[in-house]
Parts: structure tokens; sequence; C-alpha cells
């Protein structure tokens, strides 16, 4: 798949095996993830061990966001990201090709 900034071009990624991401570093004690319910208190942070064992596809979510651009743009790109824990996925139909990195 191509990448350019001011263009949506509509390929979809489907991402596998988000359960077995590793960090490097002190990155897995330090890192977290903020949350806020917009109500007085509401702010809580989740640290990233936690997140790994409940939502491990919500790290590779928010990695991916990041680093879009912070438009609308982002937000259709963002919706054409697939992420699952395992490595078993409802787009099997599509005929998915794996990208050797």
């Amino acid at each position: 798949p191509t990448y350019t900034p001011h263009v949506d071009t509509g390929d979809f990624v489907v991402v596998t095996n988000a359960h077995k991401i590793r960090l490097t570093g002190k990155k897995a004690e330090t890192m977290s993830y903020p949350r806020y319910s917009y109500y007085p208190g509401g702010y809580k942070e989740i640290p990233y061990a936690r997140v790994l064992e409940r939502h491990p596809e919500r790290i590779v979510l928010e990695a991916v966001r990041r680093m879009l651009p912070k438009n609308a743009l982002a937000r259709h790109m963002l919706a054409k990201l697939k992420v699952y824990a395992a490595d078993t996925h409802p787009h099997s139909a599509q005929q998915p090709a794996p990208l050797e990195l």
C-alpha cells in the first residue's frame, strides 16, 4: 500500500497477532495510556501491562493513531485499519496477502 498525507488511498490493512507485541527498554514499565471521561476527576492513566493483557489491539491502534495527522482524513484512514489480538480474523473472504517487513 502507498501512503500520501493528503489523500485517502482506499487500502484496508489487517493486523493480526497484536498480543505478541514487544517494547524495548523500560517502556513496558513506564508507558501508560491516558483516559478522560469528561467528568470532574475523571482522568485515569492505564498502565501498558494492563492494556496488553485486556485489549492488546488498542496498543497498535493507538500507536498508528498518534502517527497520523490530527484531522478528519486521519479518522477515515484509521477506520480502515483492522487490528486483531489473535491470528484469526473475519476478513478471509477478501484474501489478504501478508506483507513481509
